[in-house]
This record gives C-alpha cells, structure tokens and sequence, in this order.
C-alpha cells in the first residue's frame, strides 16, 4: 500500500491512497490555519474506523445488526515530545444488539480483525455498552 502527503500551504497536508480519497490535514499553531484535522486525530479515527467496520460486520454475521452504533475513542498522550498516544480506550455502543453478541465481536476485532489496532503500539483497553 502506498500513500501520498503534499504539502499545500502554511502546514496544510493533503493524503491521498489508493482509494484516492483525499483527507486535508493542518493545524492551528506554528503557521496553521486549522482546515483540517491534525495527524493523531486521523490515526484515532482510522482505529475507530477501523474497529467499528469489523464488529458490525460480525453482528451482522451473527445476525444482530445495530440499528445504531458508534464508538467513543478516548486517547492518553505523553505530556513530553514527540508525544505519543500512549493508552486508547474506545467504548462500543450499541443499540437494538444483544450485549454478550456485542462483547464477543469487540472482542473479536481488537484480538483478531483490525489492522490499525495491531500496528499500533499503544495500550489498549475497551468497554462496551448497549443502548435502547
């Protein structure tokens, strides 16, 4: 897989991959302007992208689709440079899915399925709720 940055002005970046989807990234200090989200906010969605598309494909699988789901990542950084996401705890919710059906594809995708949570070094934890 190959991926490219450019940069365009000021500190804004824009990637593009093989999808040739485009994603602007920027910031809003040293010379930003904040038109785009900042690169560990890309990579927090990409793990919640990530896991997400895999346990609604198993509750699907499992024959429980969500009539609602999202998932909530929460990330703990280190106060010194270059200050890496050190913990991640992403919440599973649910809704209109059994709980043990939901546990089990969390599970699932953090231990087997999704590739951004492997390639990442950070600790990681995960909670899961369902929802009415």
């Amino acid at each position: 897989m190959e991926v490219r940055v450019s940069w365009h002005e000021g500190m804004r970046f824009v990637g593009i991959g093989p999808s040739k989807h485009a994603v602007v990234m920027d910031t809003d200090a040293v010379g930003g302007e904040g038109t785009g989200p900042r690169p560990v906010e890309l990579m927090l969605m990409a793990l919640g992208g990530c896991t997400a598309m895999d346990i609604v494909a198993i509750l699907k699988k499992m024959r429980t689709p969500p009539q609602r789901f999202e998932v909530l990542v929460q990330a703990e950084r280190a106060a010194e440079h270059p200050k890496a996401v050190r913990k991640v705890h992403l919440t599973y919710r649910a809704w209109g899915v059994p709980m043990e059906n939901l546990e089990r594809a969390a599970q699932l995708s953090q231990e087997r399925y999704c590739s951004v949570s492997h390639s990442l070094s950070a600790e990681l934890s995960f909670s899961v709720e369902v929802r009415d």
